[in-house]
C-alpha cells in the first residue's frame, strides 16, 4: 500500500493507538514502550506536525523518540536498561509462565534478536544535547 493512500487521519488515529500501547507497556512488564513512541513518531510525521512536535518535544519520551527517530541511535544508558529489562523480563516468563520448549526458545530468539539490534544503534552520548 503505498503512503500516498493512507489518510491523514488514519496516522493520526494509529499514532494515537501506539502512544496508548507504549503508555500501557510503562505499567505492564512484558509490553514495549519505545518502540510504540517511535512508531507514533512515525505516523505524526507522515500525518500532524502539532502531535509530532508535541510528541518529540515531550518531557519524559521526547529524548528517546528524538534521538531513535533524528539521529537514528540510543543514549548507552537506555540501550542498557531495554536490554536488561526485556533479557529479565523474557527470562522470568520463559522459566516461570511456560513448560513448552518451543515457546521458550521462541522468546528467548526473540529477546536475542532485539538486544542485537538495539546494541546496535548508534550510541548516543549521554552528554548530547538531542
Amino acid at each position: 500500500m503505498k503512503l500516498a493512500l493512507i489518510s491523514k487521519p488514519f496516522l493520526i488515529v494509529l499514532g494515537w493507538l501506539f502512544i496508548s500501547l507504549g503508555v500501557i507497556g510503562i505499567f505492564l512488564p512484558l509490553m514495549p514502550t519505545t518502540i510504540f513512541f517511535i512508531l507514533a513518531a512515525w505516523c505524526f510525521s507522515k500525518s500532524s506536525d502539532k502531535f509530532y512536535n508535541w510528541l518529540i518535544n515531550h518531557p519524559r519520551f521526547g529524548k528517546l523518540v528524538r534521538d531513535y527517530h533524528e539521529r537514528r541511535g540510543m543514549r548507552v544508558r537506555s540501550k542498557a536498561i531495554a536490554v536488561t529489562m526485556m533479557i529479565l523480563t523474557i527470562s522470568l516468563s520463559a522459566i516461570f509462565f511456560t513448560q513448552n520448549i518451543f515457546v521458550r526458545i521462541i522468546l528467548f530468539f526473540i529477546a536475542a534478536s532485539v538486544s542485537i539490534y538495539i546494541i546496535s544503534l548508534n550510541s548516543i552520548k549521554e552528554d548530547a544535547s538531542g
